[in-house]
């Protein structure tokens, strides 16, 4: 606004309230300046961009039977979409915009969208896109060009009729050799969804960290989650580091009204139905205490589990997780171990004790205290950790009905560095598989090492 209409409107409004005339207020734009001047009115067509928007495939997230998640990274400032269909061609497709009510998300690192109101057990067609955008203001926006993905994507939602295979992953800590070797494994076995149980990160200060880890790993095959859906069930990793403590800006987060009120910050946690198979995701959190010193009182993973107690008994109750044949749990870290040495994470104040080998949790008796016997009334057959970085197979017990697989970690059959490298062939990676076969669940361990199935166990209905 020019010095001289300022000055005008000014006297006008003094006026006005000097003579007590109710004046209604509302928010006006700023004067235009010459168009000349702005580049934001000109009519003139875009220049074309050098540079691509669209920078990563997108990665498939936090599925469900009736909805999924679109992530993709990109270069500037963007809104980006998704165009869904059943029809292979798109003609049927449908526009969703990242962000969720109200307005849309801009972003100029990655673009999420959360795609609702699909049907069960559907295969769906799917491309990518996104808007360039200039932002100088509230009322200063412009669309400068598009860029649409040429790839035509597909996934198939979860659901009682959906095919009941899975493929677990853990402790990736950004290891791009075994990665590479976990991702070839899963794209040959192609499971209908795939859990990544922990400890993607090591601990990511930045986005760029974190999209490196996600959308653009130093891999080969870039779209690994393209056409395969990702549930994730965070490790004590990822909560560390300032980009780590808001994961759900590159990981998101179900959208509000697939959730309670109550579970408004359980967003990752999941409880979907994969055919004769329930899968239920929990977050063991940290693997140190609240009160240890190091965190400052800046970690809230206590109330966090108790929270997840709460979800997780609603969860076991609803018809589709109650009538599956199969219950399988997914968590980080171990809800049981028999070695003594192991710290089993309640160590108060700060962890330590001579009697435990380590000053973090080998194992979460805490959380197995809390959601252990919901899980063993519900007839859970398995729970399915990591965190140790050493296979191990608990088998059931009288007092434990439940059997536990802990997933390996990222050492390729050794252990430590430099001139203290030793074999170790106790540590591999591992790929554990879940299905159904002759009427059972089969679930197979896979050694990324020696290329084989290290291990085999079948588990009967539980009703």
């Amino acid at each position: 606004m020019k010095r001289r209409d300022f000055i005008k409107t000014s006297a006008l409004l003094a006026a006005a309230a000097g003579s007590g005339e109710l004046m209604k207020a509302e928010t006006m734009p700023a004067a235009k300046p010459e168009a000349a001047s702005d580049p934001m009115q000109s009519d003139e067509p875009n220049e074309p961009f050098e540079d691509r928007l669209i920078l990563s495939a997108p990665m498939l997230q936090n599925f469900a039977a009736t909805s999924i998640g679109v992530a993709f990274a990109v270069s500037a400032l963007a809104n980006g979409y998704v165009l869904v269909g059943e029809k292979p061609d798109l003609s049927d497709a449908r526009k969703f915009l990242c962000g969720g009510y109200r307005v849309t998300d801009i972003d100029d690192r990655v673009i999420r969208v959360r795609i609702t109101g699909l049907k069960p057990a559907t295969q769906y067609y799917y491309r990518i896109g996104a808007d360039r955008i200039r932002y100088d203001g509230g009322y200063r926006m412009k669309i400068l060009g598009n860029e649409e993905d040429s790839h035509i994507y597909r996934f198939t939602t979860a659901g009682a009729k959906a095919k009941a295979h899975f493929c677990v992953i853990n402790d990736t800590h950004a290891r791009w050799e075994p990665f590479g070797l976990v991702l070839d494994i899963i794209a040959e076995l192609a499971p209908a969804c795939v859990i990544w149980n922990g400890d993607a990160s090591n601990v990511e200060e930045t986005v760029e960290d974190q999209i490196r880890i996600f959308l653009n790993p130093d891999i080969r095959r870039k779209d690994y989650a393209s056409e395969m859906p990702y549930l994730f069930c965070p490790g004590n990793h990822d909560d560390r580091g300032m980009a780590n403590r808001h994961l759900e800006r590159v990981w998101m987060f179900r959208q509000p009204e697939e959730r309670l009120p109550r579970d408004w910050d359980l967003g990752r946690n999941f409880a979907i139905r994969q055919g004769d198979m329930a899968l239920i995701g929990l977050d063991t959190a940290e693997d140190k205490l609240d009160t240890n010193p190091i965190f400052a009182g800046l970690f809230t993973s206590g109330p966090y589990r108790e929270a997840q107690t709460e979800w997780l008994r609603d969860a076991l109750a609803r018809e589709e997780i109650r009538t599956a044949p199969y219950l399988v749990a997914f968590c980080h870290i171990p809800l049981f171990d028999d070695n003594p040495r192991h710290n089993p994470g309640d160590v108060a104040p700060a962890d330590k004790d001579p009697q435990y080998s380590t000053d973090f949790a080998y194992w979460q008796r805490t959380c197995a205290r809390m959601w252990a016997p919901l899980l063993e009334e519900a007839g859970c057959q398995l729970i399915i950790t990591a965190h140790q970085h050493r296979y191990r197979y608990d088998a059931p017990t009288a007092d434990r009905p439940w059997a536990q697989i802990v997933g390996g970690g990222p050492d390729l059959g050794f252990t430590g560095s430099g001139d203290n490298r030793k074999e170790d062939p106790g540590r591999f990676p591992t790929v554990i598989e879940g299905l159904i076969r002759r009427g059972r669940m089969e679930i197979r361990v896979h050694n990324l090492v020696t290329n084989t199935i290290q291990d085999r166990f079948t588990f009967r209905p539980r009703r």
